[in-house]
């Protein structure tokens, strides 16, 4: 591996506060680090670390409660898209092996246009743990927000018109997902790890510092780079969708979360996975044509619906 490869490390504050020098270079690096690692880190940007702490400490008091309890906030519609999903469920697609690990999901709580209800199903949440609510939200919400300004910087960097995104966007499917890996027992499944290497499905994902290490990426020259950052940091990552969109410019890089050393070390992550709204077809940028698509056009609420199957989150 070359010992020089790292992640990049970018200002968000630096594209939100700064020059239009600041905002040019900011969106020139945001472009280059996705479409050469598929990953960048911002050491700074527009989340509260209060909010953050706060909900880390939620989800840990709700993973701690007993599995009976747990059980009791599984989503029976739209495929695992609220609420709880028990451990060893999900698996990368094409891998029969769980991953180890659970997780809760809260998405979208209001819309701008109503007819996109049926495709929400309701929040769920747990009447055990005081102020859960309020704080996934003010953290959804916070998440949602640094994601447009994202969006906004690579809507230049691939010049499209500035509503673009913000029209895709709005009303967009997105989840955000607190994740327990627990102690890798002796006993738990062979084969498995604590998320085997997969892409995401989304157009981008925007993941709150993690409490460990683990997370790793499948560089350009085939080997597997960690990717290092803190927790007051954001690890932003390319889904297949945005793939789909630049015609492979900027690819969805394949990553994994890789079993600890200490098999007692326990592990949370909260990333937030972007989606359009479930009108959205997902056709090729004009100016990442090219030569011609390489993907056939696609409406993303479809597909999403697909690869929730594969991965066994829907039946």
């Amino acid at each position: 591996m070359d010992q020089t490869r790292k992640v990049p490390e970018l200002s968000l504050l630096s594209y939100v506060n700064g020059t239009n020098t600041d905002k040019t270079r900011f969106v020139d690096n945001l472009f280059a680090g996705l479409k050469d690692y598929g990953f960048i880190v911002l050491v700074d940007h527009t989340v509260d670390e209060k909010v953050t702490k706060n909900a880390y400490e939620l989800v840990h008091a709700f993973f701690q409660m007993e599995k009976e309890i747990k059980q009791k906030y599984v989503c029976s519609v739209g495929g695992g898209q609220r609420g709880y999903t028990a451990f060893g469920v999900e698996h990368a697609k094409n891998n029969p092996f769980p991953d180890l690990k659970e997780f809760w999901h809260v998405g979208r709580d209001k819309l701008v246009d109503e007819k996109f209800r049926t495709y929400f199903p309701p929040n769920i949440w747990p009447t055990e743990i005081d102020g859960f609510r309020n704080t996934m939200l003010g953290l959804f919400n916070s998440l949602d927000t640094t994601a447009h300004l994202i969006m906004d910087a690579l809507g230049q960097a691939l010049d499209v018109p500035q509503d673009y995104f913000r029209n895709m966007l709005q009303d967009g499917n997105s989840i955000l997902r607190p994740i327990h890996y627990p102690p890798v027992h002796k006993d738990a499944p062979k084969n498995s790890v604590r998320a085997a290497a997969h892409e995401d499905i989304n157009l981008i994902t925007v993941m709150v510092g993690a409490t460990t290490s683990g997370l790793e990426l499948l560089d350009r020259d085939g080997k597997w780079l960690p990717v290092r950052n803190n927790e007051k940091q954001l690890v932003v990552d390319t889904g297949d969708m945005l793939q789909v969109l630049t015609n492979g410019i900027l690819p969805a890089t394949t990553h994994r979360v890789v079993n600890p050393d200490n098999f007692n070390d326990t592990r949370y992550s909260m990333p937030f996975f972007v989606h359009p709204n479930p009108d959205t077809m997902l056709n090729c940028i004009p100016s990442c044509r090219g030569t011609g698509e390489k993907y056939e056009p696609v409406n993303s609420h479809q597909w999403l619906m697909q690869r929730l199957q594969e991965i066994g989150l829907k039946k």
